[in-house]
This record gives structure tokens, C-alpha cells and sequence, in this order.
């Protein structure tokens, strides 16, 4: 593996957003596991266990709130998202994305001013950021990834 992130694995960075963030695990992405798992649910179900929802809630009580499950279910098997970097961020406030592309580096941690206060990022977020980058440059955009790609985005 490369520790000096000169070249990595195009799926690697498909997946890395320049925040650290692994977008394949993001609720949006078109081509992730949370995408696939919420199709292949909705499929189980079928298109009318709504009705046997309501016949069963006296039995089971939380299926009285079945529909606004399926609304979130839906939601999650629709996802479009391509990326960070085909679809640029989901969270509108982000300054990273637009960084990123106008400094020409991959990463943040690659660039010059790495630590900055630019990212326009909540606190948590932000600290998020600062530390998936301080590891990639630690231990290599590789090792990062291996360390991240099986874990879940929302710890």
C-alpha cells in the first residue's frame, strides 16, 4: 500500500469523500448497501402489507405506525446520490467540496492549509473531518479505507 497517497484505487476514491466520509455507506448513495437492503425490504414486504399492518396492529402495536415507516423506507430504496465527487455534498453548508476541486488535491489533508477553518461544518462534523484526515495522512488513504469500509457511517 502507498502511504504517500500519490495513487490509490479509483474505487477508493469514489467511496472516500474529501472529507474522510465514506459516501458508499451514506443513506443517499444510489449504490449502497442501505439503498440495496431498503429495496430488498420494501420487496419482502410487497405492496400491500399496509392493509395487513393495520389488521395485525392490535396485535402488534407498532404497526399502527407502519406508514410512516414505509415513507422512510421508500425514501431510502430511492436513493440517487453518486458521491461527493460525481454528485458533489449533501450537506449544502459544505465548503469542502468546492475546496477540494479549486486547491486540485483529493483529500484535505493534502493540501497546504490543512488544518483550516473552512469547512463550514458543525462542531462534530468538523472534528469528524479533522481526524479521518489527520489518519489518511498517518497511515495512507488505503489503510483508512480498510480501516473504515466495513464500519458503519452514523457511529
Amino acid at each position: 500500500m502507498n502511504k504517500d497517497n500519490a495513487m490509490y484505487d479509483a474505487a477508493i476514491l469514489d467511496a472516500l469523500a474529501p472529507c474522510g466520509l465514506d459516501c458508499s455507506k451514506c443513506l443517499a448513495f444510489a449504490g449502497g448497501e442501505i439503498r440495496r437492503h431498503s429495496q430488498a425490504l420494501a420487496a419482502l414486504l410487497g405492496a400491500n402489507f399496509a392493509s395487513y399492518a393495520k389488521r395485525m396492529s392490535p396485535m402488534a402495536p407498532a404497526l399502527e405506525h407502519y406508514h410512516q415507516f414505509r415513507m422512510v423506507l421508500d425514501y431510502l430504496a430511492d436513493a440517487t446520490c453518486q458521491g461527493c465527487r460525481k454528485s458533489g455534498c449533501l450537506f449544502k453548508d459544505c465548503h469542502v467540496h468546492a475546496c477540494v476541486k479549486e486547491k486540485g488535491v483529493d483529500f484535505c489533508f493534502q493540501c497546504s492549509a490543512f488544518p483550516c477553518h473552512e469547512t463550514n461544518f458543525p462542531p462534530a462534523l468538523e472534528e469528524r473531518w479533522f481526524k479521518n484526515n489527520q489518519r489518511m495522512r498517518e497511515q495512507g488513504v488505503e489503510i483508512f479505507y480498510l480501516m473504515v469500509k466495513d464500519k458503519p457511517r452514523y457511529p
